[in-house]
């Protein structure tokens, strides 16, 4: 099903005059045998770096270009090795980095929904790409393990041809690309393939939402959000046609999910089953990095009317209990943190607090201060996050990043067990801050 714009601006132009008189619903219209998002909360975890690397999550696999060398991300790393020597590494990290244990203690822990990244490279590789396959064989035993133990998935195209965002997350660090020539239909053929991928395989019992792409970069003049708004009509209208229970998650591309999504691809509109999904993080400017523990709860529990005001499903698709950005490599292999001053790349840094305990490390090894600070943070975004649809945490384990390490930081009690529990009263309902110093 191809769905043209101007139809559904003609839409959105009468839900506009509408809503003059009449209160607009924030829920969609489930469809008939979906899971209800207007009942349920989404609680999950990322399984972060496992098809898609990122240096910062699995550093060993990038230690030997600490020094030099040339590989920053998955595609460099791919070149340097050569198809064969990156397909042995590939299938040994495939088949280790996350295992049906996992997804035990992921349901254990009251979770119930993993999204899983993958790139565009896995489902549609292009000639002259240094890239990879055989992830599939992989997925599809994650699924089995999920359907196992009854968590839910949500698969995320995580990187694009081109790069739609410039960010090693995406496969390929550097310059923005995506949308320009066959890039986005190339994208589409991906979304294609991976949805009759699932279709063809029966996995739609656990695969229950889809997101089209992770973190378009609307922040950059290379995107052109009439062209992204219209990729994501074009890859809902394939989900609608093949698995219509299915949820199609869009991301948000860096703008304000009121202001600028209200109105879009909602029920109003005559499209249901569409999920939007934002990212919030406090760790990526100086700014945000100098605010005090108090301040980043209070800017968390701000979050949580946003939320509750958007005109469709929303989620919390990635956030972290991270203040810092000192995990290693965060900010690009052999780049520093803007937290302890060692950053050097665009905006600058200067130096705010030691990295101690939190470049590297376990959460057990972190100073008892920042583990407070910690959890109170978390238990605060769990409130904020759960005022729509819910959350999905970044990420589930990482190798030596101990803020951003779920289950390591579920074994050290810093994440509530049962995880609808708090250990604090109430952060988010106007009373005075409660993180102790």
């Amino acid at each position: 099903m191809i769905i043209k714009m101007g139809f559904f601006k003609d839409l959105t132009f009468a839900a506009v005059c509408l809503s003059l008189t009449v209160a607009a619903s924030p829920l969609q219209e489930p469809t008939t045998g979906g899971i209800d998002y207007n009942d349920y909360i989404i609680r999950g975890v990322n399984l972060g770096g496992w098809f898609v690397l990122e240096p910062w999550i699995t550093p060993s696999i990038f230690e030997p270009y600490a020094n030099g060398g040339g590989a920053i991300d998955e595609y460099t790393l791919s070149a340097s090795l050569g198809k064969s020597a990156t397909q042995t590494l590939l299938n040994q990290h495939w088949g280790s980095w996350i295992t049906e244990d996992d997804f035990a203690q992921i349901a254990a822990a009251g979770l119930n929904t993993v999204r899983i990244p993958i790139g565009y490279w896995a489902l549609a590789p292009q000639d002259g790409d240094p890239y990879v396959q055989g992830q599939l064989p992989y997925l599809a035993t994650a699924l089995g393990w999920a359907r196992n133990h009854g968590v839910k998935v949500l698969l995320d195209l995580h990187g694009a041809p081109g790069s739609q965002n410039g960010f090693d997350n995406s496969g390929r660090l550097g310059p923005i690309q995506w949308q320009a020539g066959n890039t986005v239909q190339t994208t589409l053929t991906a979304i294609h393939n991976l949805v009759d991928w699932a279709v063809s395989n029966n996995f739609m019992d656990v695969v229950t939402s889809i997101e089209l792409l992770n973190e378009p970069g609307g922040f950059s003049p290379n995107i052109n959000m009439d062209v992204t708004k219209q990729f994501y009509y074009d890859g809902y209208g394939y989900i609608h046609d093949k698995t219509p229970n299915t949820v199609t998650v869009i991301h948000d591309a860096f703008k304000d999910i009121d202001g600028y999504w209200n109105g879009f691809m909602n029920s109003a509109t005559g499209v249901g089953n569409v999920m939007l999904d934002t990212h919030i993080y406090q760790v990526f400017t100086p700014g945000e990095l100098s605010r005090t523990p108090c301040e980043h709860v209070a800017n968390a529990c701000s979050n949580k009317g946003k939320l509750a005001g958007t005109d469709k499903w929303a989620i919390v698709g990635e956030w972290t209990g991270a203040q810092t950005d000192c995990a290693k490599w965060l900010n690009g292999l052999g780049t520093g943190a803007r937290y302890d001053g060692t950053f050097t790349g665009t905006g600058g840094s200067y130096y705010i607090g030691d990295c101690v305990g939190k470049d590297v490390g376990t959460v057990a090894a972190m100073k008892q201060v920042d583990k407070t600070n910690l959890q109170y943070f978390i238990e605060a975004q769990l409130d904020a996050y759960e005022a729509h649809t819910g959350w999905i945490f970044w990420c589930w384990k990482t190798e030596s990043a101990p803020e951003w390490n779920f289950k390591d930081l579920l074994a050290n009690k810093l994440i509530p067990q049962p995880i609808t529990s708090r250990k604090f009263a109430p952060q988010c309902d106007g009373a005075a801050c409660m993180v102790p110093g």
